[in-house]
C-alpha cells in the first residue's frame, strides 16, 4: 500500500476555537527555538485531524499587516509542506487525540523562507520526539 502524503492546510486544521486557545496557553507545555515560541497540548480529539495549529506575529513588533501576513503566510507554506513529519509518524491509529500547538513569532526582522522552513523541521521533530517519549 503506498503511503500518500497529502500537502494541505485546510481551515479545519487551523485552532480558532476561543476555549481551545483558553486551554493551551493556560495548561500547554512551551520551548522556543529562534524565532517561535512554541506551546503545545495534546487534547482528546476536536477536529478530526492530528494537530491544530495556531500563528501569532506580535502587531507591536510589526506594525503593518502586509509584514505580519507575509510571515504567517511564509509560515504556513512551511508547515503544510512539512506537517507530514509530525502527523505521518504519530502513528494515530486507536489514539483518539489532537494536538493544539501554537507558534509565536518573536523575531525582530522578517526572516528568509528557507531559515523559517528549517525552524519549522527542527521544531516538527523536537515535538514528535516529545509524543514518543510520553508515550514511554
Amino acid at each position: 500500500m503506498v503511503n500518500l502524503v497529502k500537502y494541505t492546510f485546510k481551515k479545519e486544521e487551523r485552532l480558532h476555537s476561543k476555549k481551545l486557545i483558553q486551554q493551551l496557553f493556560t495548561k500547554g507545555d512551551s520551548f522556543f527555538v529562534y524565532p517561535f515560541k512554541v506551546i503545545y497540548k495534546e487534547m482528546p480529539e476536536t477536529n478530526g485531524f492530528p494537530a491544530s495549529v495556531l500563528i501569532s506575529v506580535s502587531k507591536k513588533k510589526f506594525k503593518s499587516a502586509v509584514k505580519r501576513n507575509r510571515i504567517k503566510r511564509l509560515f504556513r507554506e512551511s508547515y503544510r509542506k512539512n506537517k507530514h513529519i509530525l502527523i505521518d509518524s504519530e502513528g494515530k491509529e486507536g489514539k483518539n487525540t489532537t494536538l493544539l500547538i501554537a507558534f509565536i513569532y518573536v523575531a525582530d526582522t522578517i526572516m528568509e523562507y528557507h531559515e523559517i522552513e528549517k525552524k519549522i523541521i527542527l521544531i516538527l521533530q523536537r515535538l514528535k520526539n516529545k509524543d514518543e517519549k510520553d508515550r514511554r
